[in-house]
């Protein structure tokens, strides 16, 4: 298997200043947007939302950790990877306003992901999350707030 040097090269990855994590756009429309977006054990998608839906689509390396919490003060944690038998999803929607943030499942070396949006992705429209209110708001998941934001 490749390793997350090699993959960030072939596809010309680079660090997501804001949010954590590398990626490199791969399409973009009038109508859409999609990246490639990786994961490593130094990195995390910091807790975030956008106005819009967003697809993740995850295509190799290990198990992704991700926290959705809904406007309605419900929450998900979920695993994203290929252990389908295990409950894992290789596919997996946030609706707009959402909080999300993700991180790679401890022990593991690199996700390949990636992520559609429509309409495109427009990053005056990307809200970071503040731990101290989100934790207030979701006190259940406040540990692991503590891990997936700044």
């Amino acid at each position: 298997m490749l390793t997350a040097k090699q993959v960030q090269e072939l596809l010309k990855l680079r660090p997501l200043e804001v949010e954590g994590g590398y990626f490199a756009e791969s399409y973009r429309s009038a109508l859409s947007s999609a990246i490639y977006y990786m994961l490593t054990p130094d990195t995390f998608s910091a807790m975030h939302r956008l106005k819009g839906d967003e697809v993740y689509h995850f295509y190799l390396g290990d198990p992704v950790e991700m926290l959705t919490l809904k406007p309605d003060g419900t929450a998900e944690a979920l695993l994203l990877g290929q252990n389908l038998d295990g409950g894992m999803r290789v596919q997996h929607a946030v609706t707009g306003g959402t909080w999300q943030g993700s991180r790679l499942a401890p022990g593991g070396k690199f996700a390949l992901m990636g992520t559609t949006m429509a309409p495109g992705f427009d990053p005056k429209e990307f809200e970071p999350g503040e731990r101290d209110a989100l934790s207030a708001q979701y006190p259940a998941y406040a540990p692991l707030l503590a891990f997936l934001t700044r």
